[in-house]
């Protein structure tokens, strides 16, 4: 027993984050039930789910800014509302609804927040402002959406904190900006902090995260490492040729479901991805276009398969 007990401490030192039970209701709407997750520390974990699933409950609930109606949340061994004013003071958060104080030069403001939390450096404050391109002289109110969600990520990450916590963090965010936001993380990530962030956007958590939790109607539905996520849905691959194709061609080992619709074919790719580029490259190509499932085809797809599972067992 004292073994199990050595055994289990010795693991729970491994995680930064350890949810047991957590339920939150509102009158008799349910937020979350009986949701059980951990997150490593030094990993990033992916929070996944559509539009009022229960993220940003599990998220607030987790840092003490809402009561939860039920079970146990630690962070770094910390209780999530006893030790709450040091859990905090290891955390970066960014929330979904991020706002700015009005009329105050953005530097002023960073740089208020980085003297909460006793941080004197504003050097990564302007380094950060600098890959993101944001000019740290202008007012608050004089900053569109995007410019906006920019300072909600450089307060996030500008002291240094062990953890980071974000919702949405690429909401208002351009292509060219999302893609920098994403070397941000891995560079973060490589430095030993440990980064939880909750997303709509399966495109997104596959780009910088190690597993992926998601969670719907306010209760984990799935746990994955993202690489065996990969491997249960894959990728649409649509492609238009200017010449007949003849759909055995593309039967290649990785191809799941190869589909003819009005001239193009629609493939579902698991693995070999440059082999079926290889087999396209062969004709003259009208169209292409490559994608992510979305968390629809997500969801529908891995409990098709589930479905499957439990009916020939």
């Amino acid at each position: 027993m004292k073994f199990m007990e050595l055994w289990v401490s010795a693991m729970d030192q491994k995680k930064a984050i350890i949810i047991e039970n957590l339920t939150k209701l509102y009158g008799k709407h349910v937020g979350v039930k009986n949701l059980n997750l951990s997150v490593d520390k030094g990993e990033v974990m992916g929070f996944l789910g559509p539009n009022g699933a229960g993220k940003t409950t599990t998220i607030r609930s987790s840092l003490a800014l809402i009561a939860k109606t039920a079970g146990k949340i630690t962070i770094f061994g910390l209780d999530s509302h006893r030790d709450s004013v040091e859990i905090r003071e290891k955390t970066g958060y960014l929330p979904g609804d991020f706002g700015l104080i009005p009329s105050v030069k953005v530097s002023s403001y960073l740089k208020y927040l980085l003297s909460l939390n006793r941080c004197p450096s504003t050097k990564k404050m302007t380094e950060l402002a600098e890959r993101l391109e944001l000019d740290l002289n202008r007012k608050t109110n004089e900053l569109s959406k995007g410019n906006k969600q920019k300072v909600g990520i450089i307060q996030a990450l500008m002291a240094d904190q062990e953890l980071i916590i974000m919702d949405e963090p690429t909401s208002g965010l351009d292509p060219l900006m999302q893609q920098e936001f994403y070397r941000i993380l891995r560079g973060e990530q490589k430095q030993g902090k440990t980064i939880f962030m909750a997303s709509h956007n399966l495109a997104e958590v596959e780009k910088v995260c190690d597993r992926v939790a998601i969670i719907r109607k306010g209760q984990l539905e799935v746990v994955e490492e993202i690489q065996t996520l990969q491997e249960k849905t894959g990728k649409v691959l649509e492609v238009e040729f200017s010449d007949p194709v003849s759909v055995d061609e593309f039967k290649i080992e990785g191809v799941s479901e190869v589909q003819e619709d009005d001239g193009r074919l629609i493939l579902t790719i698991h693995e070999n991805l440059d082999s079926v580029i290889e087999a396209v490259s062969n004709h003259r190509i009208l169209n292409m276009n490559l994608t992510t499932y979305s968390l629809e085809q997500l969801f529908l797809k891995y409990y098709t398969q589930e479905n499957r599972k439990r009916g020939d067992a």
